[in-house]
């Protein structure tokens, strides 16, 4: 080997080596000054696992019937539906987050169910994002009807005799 071809080799390596560093760099840069992001929103942040359980307990405590007002049923029939869905609809806890609890989640969806709010507005009052609750509603409406399809027989649809009851007097 000639000592041009052992320059050109060492040139090589040594401007391979720059560039590669160059980019190790640019990229420990803009991960270092990269804006970081919260899991949650600030308003969320003061939340406890029972924060919302709490106002449940209160509502349910008070005389003069916020509870039904609020989920529009009585105090029995939610705990009915509490006992038949909680199996079907409790998560777990995991080391990042806690689970939201059966009867917050079962509340939201009645909630949801009796006023038709926005998730948005459902994500101020419960303190949880809007995300989780367009998750929640529909799984614990598809276990309220696995446990009332038996109570509750929806009508038959025949849909030409809709059509001559609507347009033919």
């Amino acid at each position: 080997m000639d000592v041009e071809m052992v320059t050109a080799a060492a040139i090589y390596l040594f401007s391979t080596f720059n560039y590669y560093l160059s980019v190790y760099r640019s990229r420990v840069i803009k991960k270092k000054w990269k804006r970081r992001r919260w899991w949650m929103l600030a308003i969320h942040r003061n939340r406890t696992k029972n924060s919302m359980e709490n106002q449940l307990a209160e509502l349910y405590a008070e005389p003069a019937g916020e509870f039904d007002n609020f989920v529009r049923m009585s105090c029995s029939d939610f705990e009915y539906l509490l006992q038949k869905t909680s199996p079907m609809i409790a998560k777990n806890d995991t080391d990042r987050r806690d689970a939201i609890p059966v009867k917050v989640r079962l509340a939201v969806t009645l909630r949801y169910l009796a006023t038709g709010d926005s998730y948005r507005s459902l994500h101020y009052l419960f303190k949880i994002s809007s995300q989780v609750i367009s998750l929640i509603v529909p799984e614990v409406c598809l276990a309220l009807n696995d446990i009332l399809k038996d109570l509750v027989k929806l009508a038959s649809w025949n849909s030409g005799r809709f059509i001559v009851r609507r347009y033919c007097p």
